[in-house]
């Protein structure tokens, strides 16, 4: 077999802190996988099948990897590295057919390719795996998260063994490289997130982060870091980081001594005890206060350190001036989003980062980074409440699509510019295909993911104005999505402006932003106060992503994530609300309109009506359907879902989640349960620039965590964490059987994805689990870090999903109100 492997050749780089040896490859081979990944649960991998089956033989140029559709064999071929150290998998076009069933009609499907390469170890030892490009690997079959967007800063502790050591990376591009490392230790200034200094006004303790990579066999509790700047000096204790694992983690530095703009030397030491383990050196820049910088908080989401920029107000920033929220496009630095924007004189711009410059295209954790922002904003920059506006560029132009549909009380105006409005329609094959030709798992999924369809909510625009810009020369985002919207807007709205730049390309200058017109647009606008506004027409998807809209709140649907719609009108003379409701049931309204001791009459779909009196001035009143007739209730049960807790299984990734990973049973499963938690920690970090806590089910206790949600990996038998978290769940895992209301599932190959709530009113359980470690390695895919991707509340599947796709997939579904299982709401193949 040896010689049939490929080998690499070493290059030897040396640096004044420490000696490492960073070996790069030269050969490898690649094949056409037919691996497709979409922004839904359902995916197919057939390498990642063989693997997890133990079916996949050791590649040999010429080797047969699969049979085509029409017989042909799908073979192994032999590529080499560029100059720069680049494989291109898509190079191997020559050796391909036209009839090989995993090319598309326009050329090669990249996302099919898989590369394989070698490495002998003299000894056994640990080293950093980095990977430029491809979007997910395994090395030694465990998985780890790739670079599909070419980063740089995946550095990945890892386990060599003596002798042959096993690398895939599913992708068409890639530059590999393993360092052999002296220190175990190492902080890495590839992925430095750090505020700016603003003399006056942002000098005193600020927070940066880095990432730091732990190679050795060992868990780490006990790090500090050490900061010194113009010579004050500054230390923080540093969250753990787990043996063989990388994290982001936080540092402060005292900025007070810093007087003058410039750019400033920080340096950084990581020690342990009296220590020195490592040390490294970052910049940071000092600046005047009406100058765009960066300005650092520590998220909700989960105790990450994340950044947003801000467009300083011309000559200082006033209390009651405007507030304009710009969101970036793909790959764009929300820094180098602000500084487009020259300052205003009548309001400051701020611009979130959506977590990542790529991120998740302005949904999902990026919605809520946009959200934690925007809330930011407010309480330090103290705007007009009136005055607050929403703009963006391509994934950017998306972001003000969706957020301004999606929460279309919280803007004046909006303006979105060269983008796109549904993530369904672009760039993504996920939807586009007819209702008729997808089975009924499919079209649950794709109904978890009905936020990102944004033309449905289009009506939520019409209160708002709205400014398109778009280039009518645009290749990236074609001028007919922006023509999609002002036709579908033509038919109703009331208040927009539509302009096509002439020979204008996706991006044109500042002016593809920073365009005179919006902010003129802009400043004729404002929201009304909620007392003027007697006329509700709203859309949700969910209440767990959108529930409010002024004095009406859609707490409950009838059909879980279908979407829901009210049309309501106010009376305050006659003391009546009136309207008609969809997919609704139970809806809230706030009766601050209203004095204390009115008799309201509330009317709704036609049905009898409500006479309710008001007990204050801030009364509210929650009205559930029942029987087809509308009700007051008097006693709403926290548990139930509800806007802070409604699903979708995503929804458990929030609320500073901690890992707790199943120790129980065979090493094997253990083990596995423990690489798929570190793989979805290291996804969490690509993804959203986030840092996650990994504990063993023996290190849990409910105390400890409180307010936190749990994500579990395991299942009954082998996570201690299992009975006191989920011992009242309808769908329980041990190692044998699946049982899921009154539907079981027998075999050592399952899995399930799915959501619990804790005991408290708001937190989650999000459980990952398998009957066996092939059932986990099927769940090692993880494409709910997708932004916009679909999963509903609950999915139940086989090993054999990554080969027959939704096939694999025995239950898919959500639960009612009061999170128990309907029918109505599950589908099986």
């Amino acid at each position: 077999m040896l010689k049939n492997l490929l080998f690499l050749t070493c290059l030897f780089v040396a640096t004044s802190a420490f000696a490492q040896d960073t070996l790069k490859f030269e050969k490898a081979l690649t094949v056409a996988s037919g691996s497709r990944y979409g922004r839904e649960a359902v995916y197919t991998d057939l390498l990642a099948w063989k693997m997890a089956n133990n079916q996949l033989q050791t590649p040999i140029e010429n080797g047969e990897f699969s049979t085509g559709k029409n017989g042909e064999k799908v073979l192994w071929k032999a590529i080499t590295a560029d100059s720069k150290g680049r494989f291109s998998a898509f190079s191997r076009r020559a050796f391909q057919t036209t009839n090989n069933p995993f090319l598309n009609p326009g050329g090669v499907d990249r996302g099919s390719d898989y590369i394989y390469l070698t490495y002998t170890s003299p000894t056994a030892q640990t080293a950093i795996l980095n990977v430029i490009g491809g979007n997910s690997l395994f090395f030694n079959g465990i998985p780890h998260m790739g670079d599909p967007y070419a980063s740089g800063y995946m550095n990945i502790p890892v386990q060599l063994k003596k002798g042959v050591n096993e690398l895939y990376v599913r992708g068409a591009s890639i530059v590999p490289m393993i360092i052999v490392n002296a220190k175990k230790l190492l902080i890495h200034t590839d992925d430095v997130t750090s505020p700016s200094i603003v003399l006056n006004e942002i000098n005193g303790i600020l927070k940066g982060a880095v990432t730091v990579s732990n190679s050795s066999l060992k868990d780490y509790n006990d790090l500090r870091f050490k900061t010194t700047l113009n010579g004050k000096q500054r230390e923080i204790a540093v969250a753990r980081i787990a043996k063989l694992s990388m994290r982001k983690v936080i540092f402060e530095f005292d900025a007070s001594a810093v007087a003058t703009p410039g750019n400033y030397n920080v340096e950084l030491q990581l020690l342990q005890g009296n220590k020195k383990v490592d040390e490294k050196v970052i910049v940071i820049e000092a600046l005047n206060s009406a100058s765009t910088h960066k300005q650092t908080f520590v998220s909700n989401m989960d105790g990450s350190l994340q950044y947003f920029a801000v467009t300083p107000q011309l000559n200082g920033w006033k209390p009651n001036s405007a507030l304009f929220l710009s969101v970036h496009g793909a790959g764009v630095e929300a820094i180098g989003q602000a500084k487009a924007y020259k300052s205003k004189d009548w309001g400051t711009l701020v611009a979130a980062t959506n977590r990542r410059p790529r991120g998740f295209n302005w949904e999902d954790w990026g919605r809520k980074d946009a959200l934690e922002v925007l809330s930011l904003a407010k309480n330090q920059f103290k705007p007009n409440a009136q005055q607050i506006y929403l703009t963006g560029h391509s994934m950017g132009g998306h972001g003000t699509w969706f957020l301004g549909a999606t929460y279309p009380d919280k803007w004046a105006a909006i303006a979105p510019a060269a983008g796109y409005a549904s993530l369904k329609d672009y760039g993504s094959a996920d939807g586009k295909i007819p209702d008729s030709s997808q089975n009924s798992v499919e079209r649950m999924l794709l109904r978890a993911g009905n936020q990102s369809d944004v033309p449905k909510l289009a009506s939520n625009y019409t209160p708002l104005g709205v400014y398109i810009l778009h280039g009518d020369a645009d290749k990236v985002v074609p001028v007919s999505y922006a023509r999609q919207m002002k036709k579908l807007l033509a038919d109703f709205h009331p208040d927009f402006s539509y302009y096509e730049y002439p020979g204008g390309e996706h991006w044109f200058g500042d002016q593809s932003v920073d365009w005179p017109a919006i902010f003129s647009f802009f400043k004729w606008h404002t929201i009304p106060v909620d007392s003027a506004v007697n006329h509700i027409d709203f859309m949700t998807s969910s209440p767990g992503i959108s529930a409010n809209y002024r004095w009406a709140s859609i707490e409950q649907q009838e059909q879980p994530l279908q979407y829901s719609r009210i049309i309501l009108n106010r009376d305050n003379k006659q003391a009546m609300i009136t309207g008609k409701t969809e997919n609704v049931a139970t809806l809230k309204f706030a009766l601050t309109s209203f004095k204390a001791n009115t008799a309201v009459k509330i009317t709704l779909d036609s049905l009898t009506a409500i006479d309710y009196t008001t007990r204050s001035a801030n009364d509210t009143v929650v009205l559930a359907k029942s029987n087809g007739a509308w009700q007051v209730l008097t006693q709403v049960n926290p548990r139930d879902k509800n806007p802070m807790r409604s699903g979708t299984f995503k929804e458990a990734f929030n609320h500073k989640m901690v890992f707790v990973v199943g120790t129980g049973g065979t090493a094997e499963a253990a083990e596995t349960n423990l690489n798929k938690a570190k793989y979805d920690a290291e996804s969490w970090y690509y993804r959203g620039n986030g840092a996650v806590d990994i504990i063993t089910d023996k290190e849990f206790s409910a105390a400890k965590y409180q307010q936190r949600n749990i994500i579990l990996y395991g299942n009954a038998e082998n996570n201690a964490a299992w009975k006191i978290l989920l011992k009242d769940c309808p769908i329980q895992v041990n190692n044998s059987q699946i049982t899921a209301g009154q539907q079981s599932w027998k075999g050592n190959d399952l899995a399930a994805y799915y959501i619990w709530p804790q005991q408290d009113n708001r937190l989650l359980v999000g459980v990952i689990a398998s009957t066996g470690v092939a059932g986990m390695k099927a769940a090692y895919a993880n494409q709910y870090f997708a932004g916009g991707s679909g999963f509903p509340d609950f999915m139940v599947f086989s090993a054999d999903l990554p080969k027959a796709g939704s096939k694999g997939i025995k239950l898919a579904g959500f639960y009612d109100n009061k999170w128990q299982f309907d029918e109505k709401n599950t589908a099986k193949p």
